[in-house]
């Protein structure tokens, strides 16, 4: 980083306030298009000014392009992480910056809530015929063997299935668990995986309603996370997997069943994914910086998707990452 080309990008009010976004999270470029009340191409531009000055770095999913800050905590050269705490102590300290970027993150937060209104309302529809279509994107049998094999033989203790949807997971393993929570965004979903989970004894599976940014459970107490394709609708999936961290003991194992990237663009609107599948490099990165120590991938190549299983153990000797969250007002 040369300090001249540095002070040049910081040198624009908008660029000021597209870094105190990327401060908190990744952002599509639509998305802060919809933010600062601006084109898209104008803002493509401010973010070529930010990549080239190497204070922000772009990521490419489809036809969305992410954005994301390349002088976040533990990331940055010393220029760049100089960069960040000026920008933090511009917001404490100038009151019309505070304001402006105040109201930034509550115009995202409205945009997002309107888009998990939107998720929410698709799982609502399509509950009763969910097993049906994920169906449609992979066979459930290899998929399911090959899991329990990346599990290993060990029992799964206590086991959380997070995004359980009609259950088939948790019913599936817990065999193998010593109690099962199913956990689930959507009452209607949560609904059938109690018809189906009602022969299992009782006080072996609780389901439980809630977010999955936001775990309502305490830290460690779970042996085994397990997230059987869910991960693609978080528009947050750092902060999603540092909960799941939070509340693995520690040498306990994560599961993550999902989809390889891709460019099927249908399935955004759709069937509301909110990522199009993740990259190793992705989901190796996102995984350690939780606190995960990730084993190697399993994938299962499909026409026209490919299902990745990743998996990893809790790292006993380091403290997950707390979730990155928008700030509030």
């Amino acid at each position: 980083m040369r300090i001249e080309t540095t002070l040049r990008a910081l040198a624009d009010p908008t660029r000021l306030r597209i870094l105190r976004l990327l401060s908190t999270m990744e952002l599509a470029v639509g998305e802060l298009a919809q933010v600062l009340g601006q084109s898209q191409p104008r803002v493509s531009r401010h973010i070529r000014i930010l990549c080239a000055a190497h204070l922000a770095e772009r990521r490419k999913e489809g036809s969305w392009v992410f954005l994301r800050s390349a002088i976040g905590e533990h990331r940055a050269p010393p220029l760049g992480a100089a960069a960040a705490r000026l920008l933090a102590v511009a917001e404490d300290d100038d009151s019309a910056f505070a304001a402006r970027c105040a109201e930034d993150r509550r115009h995202l937060a409205a945009i997002r809530a309107a888009r998990q209104s939107s998720a929410e309302a698709y799982f609502a529809r399509h509950a009763a015929e969910w097993d049906v279509l994920r169906g449609l994107h992979s066979a459930d049998g290899p998929v399911e063997a090959a899991l329990d094999k990346a599990l290993g033989k060990h029992s799964l203790g206590a086991l959380l299935d997070v995004g359980t949807g009609t259950g088939r997971m948790a019913e599936l393993f817990a065999p193998r668990a010593d109690r099962v929570t199913g956990f689930d965004r959507s009452p209607e979903m949560l609904r059938l995986a109690r018809a189906r989970l009602q022969n299992l004894p009782a006080d072996g599976v609780d389901l439980v309603h809630g977010d999955f940014a936001a775990l309502p459970f305490e830290a460690e107490s779970y042996d085994t996370v397990l997230f059987h394709q869910v991960l693609h609708y978080a528009q947050e999936p750092e902060s999603v997997l540092a909960e799941a961290a939070r509340v693995t003991r520690p040498g306990g194992t994560v599961a993550i069943v999902d989809f390889a990237a891709h460019d099927r663009e249908e399935l955004r609107t759709a069937h509301a994914h909110a990522r199009l599948g993740f990259s190793d490099e992705q989901m190796l990165a996102l995984l350690s910086q939780a606190g995960f120590v990730p084993a190697p991938p399993v994938a299962l190549p499909g026409k026209p998707l490919t299902v990745k299983i990743w998996t990893a153990r809790r790292d006993a000797a380091r403290a997950p990452s707390p979730a990155r969250k928008t700030q509030s007002a």
